[in-house]
């Protein structure tokens, strides 16, 4: 068995909650997880509890991940791909992002 690990404010966490989701879905929510630079557990918790997700500019994952979806939003416009609307949402999310790091990066 595994050793009991508490989290940053000192609670254990043994319960585990799971839910299914089709695969466009799960795509989905890797993207946005990977934009958060949050683990995919921290940022489901924030969202079930209607908690802000704060994304930091000092993070190489953030950076690596809106290039990555960039170039796939790219790669798909090239491609003449219908404009779905899961990828004006990713588009939506990476220019709120970078527009929010942009600003925590001239301060």
């Amino acid at each position: 068995m595994s050793a009991k690990n508490l989290d940053r404010h000192n609670r254990f966490r043994s319960i585990t909650v799971g839910f299914r989701v089709s695969p466009e879905e799960n795509e989905q929510i890797n993207k946005v997880v990977a934009i958060s630079g949050l683990s995919k557990q921290e940022y489901c918790y924030r969202r079930c509890m209607q908690q802000d997700i704060v994304v930091h500019g000092g993070n190489p994952r953030v950076f690596k991940a809106l290039r990555n979806n960039l170039a796939e939003v790219l790669e798909e416009l090239k491609n003449k791909k219908e404009v779905t609307d899961e990828m004006l949402e990713i588009i939506r999310l990476i220019t709120e992002t970078l527009c929010e790091l942009k600003g925590d990066l001239s301060e």
